[in-house]
């Protein structure tokens, strides 16, 4: 082990555990502390200098959740980075990634500024592991950001880390309503979108929703069944396209870009023609929605937004719960 001067002064103004922290920052800046290597303990840093257990312990969580230092069970801290610059470590945890997350991840990280690292990870719809992950990372981080999607009693999970530390992201359960957070309203925006457009749906005999209930917020078929009784409206709600035999005068609303490729392949196939013989509606505006078969209409939240929103809340400790906007986007499949 490399000899490590720790030194704490007495009455000069700077709180003990941040000297500790500044004193272990000049080992690694010097070369004298390389990644790998093991610092010095916290009872002899604790005896050499005459302070409390607890104040060396504040100074070297600090730098674990700056992920500078690692702990391993049974053997002490090591050094694990030696970006000293990084001051703030943040956890996002994704559903999933697709090109609309990728730009509300890029947004976040350009409006964080500099010395916050992000670490991404995602969980796939799948309860395990989104357990397994908010877990095994309990304490290493400044700030939690997580995307529970419809994953059920997630604050289970989510109350093993410091409630002022969490954000949710994109949906918000009710056993969430605590922490603070921004978030679509789905039942609200599919609801008042349609009512948008309600003049040309008239033209439709029927409308139908590809909703697949373990990916999709069931606020989103709320709103659909909602919007489509008010206004006497036949309607379907179905869960894939796989086997669908698509029939002339349906409007499909698809919240997956996956659907969206297969019907318009489903509809080359049978030469039908979009927006005389089927109406299309997806979700989540992208480049290639403007451009594809002369422009798909798109129901949309503002991603770029909901990032910088996101790192505002962060930078300043907001605490409150924010709906991010939405907007239609009318273009030719209608």
């Amino acid at each position: 082990m490399q000899l490590v001067m720790i030194e704490v002064k007495k009455k000069i103004g700077v709180p003990k555990y941040k000297q500790i922290i500044s004193s272990i920052e000049e080992a690694i800046s010097s070369g004298v502390l390389k990644k790998g290597d093991q610092l010095p303990s916290i009872n002899s840093i604790k005896k050499e200098q005459n302070l409390s257990r607890d104040t060396v312990l504040m100074a070297f969580n600090e730098l674990k959740t700056r992920g500078i230092i690692q702990s391993v069970v049974g053997k002490g801290y090591y050094v694990s980075s030696e970006n000293i610059n990084v001051k703030q470590k943040v956890f996002l945890l994704f559903d999933e990634l697709n090109s609309f997350k990728e730009d509300l991840y890029n947004s976040f990280l350009d409006n964080l500024g500099a010395n916050i690292q992000v670490d991404i990870f995602f969980h796939h719809f799948n309860e395990v592991l989104f357990s397994k992950l908010i877990l095994d990372n309990a304490g290493d981080y400044n700030y939690y950001v997580i995307m529970p999607a419809n994953l059920k009693h997630t604050n289970t999970t989510i109350q093993n880390l410091p409630k002022d530390k969490v954000y949710i992201l994109d949906q918000i359960h009710d056993d969430l309503s605590e922490y603070p957070a921004i978030y679509q309203n789905f039942e609200k925006a599919i609801f008042d979108n349609l009512i948008k457009v309600s003049y040309q749906i008239k033209k439709y005999n029927k409308l139908v929703l590809v909703f697949s209930k373990d990916k999709q917020p069931q606020s989103m078929f709320d709103g659909f069944c909602l919007f489509c009784k008010k206004h006497k409206q036949l309607y379907e709600v179905i869960d894939s396209l796989q086997n669908r035999i698509l029939e002339k005068g349906e409007l499909y609303i698809m919240p997956d870009d996956k659907s969206l490729l297969m019907i318009i392949k489903k509809i080359k196939k049978q030469k039908w023609v979009i927006a005389k013989d089927i109406g299309l509606i997806s979700y989540n505006d992208t480049l290639l929605k403007e451009i594809v078969e002369g422009g798909i209409t798109t129901i949309s939240t503002d991603f770029n937004m909901m990032g910088k929103r996101l790192a505002e809340m962060i930078l300043n400790k907001e605490k409150g719960q924010i709906e991010n906007p939405n907007k239609l986007i009318i273009r030719n499949s209608i």
